[in-house]
């Protein structure tokens, strides 16, 4: 059976969805330590906390999960990197591969990966951000997924 997902409006889910996710971020904020702590405290049987927590999800953590790999022209000097780096980590993104080429004509590529799913801002905010360093010459994202 193919899975099928819609968007709907809280205030027509059933209750018992609606208190899904209530005890589901209490459980990721660390408020309480058990299941069991947290149904009680929203008034959800356990039974239907099981029932539903698998198919219910804030929309922003389904479509911001992802990574992105970004092609990045530079000048060559030093300290370049470091201050891209920075960038990334400043804006919440979470690199998970570096590749630099030799420069050629004081300019180096670099193509990173990041994993994009906590950004304090939109993924064009990162990227503008980046496109503002002094001696970033080109900014592209070249894949996402």
């Amino acid at each position: 059976m193919k899975e099928r997902y819609y968007l709907v409006r809280e205030d027509i889910l059933p209750e018992a969805v609606v208190k899904t996710m209530q005890v589901k971020k209490l459980l990721a904020s660390g408020d309480v330590r058990t299941v069991h702590e947290a149904v009680e405290q929203v008034g959800l049987s356990r039974s239907a906390f099981y029932k539903y927590k698998d198919g219910i999800h804030p929309i922003n953590q389904l479509e911001r999960d992802e990574i992105v790999t970004i092609s990045i022209d530079m000048e060559h000097r030093s300290g370049m990197l470091s201050e891209v780096l920075g960038q990334v980590a400043g804006e919440g993104g979470n690199v998970l591969t570096i590749h630099q080429s030799i420069p050629l004509q004081g300019i180096a590529n670099v193509v990173i990966s990041v994993e994009v799913s906590r950004l304090n801002e939109e993924l064009d905010d990162l990227l503008d951000g980046l496109r503002r360093i002094t001696g970033v010459r080109k900014v592209q994202m070249i894949g996402q997924g």
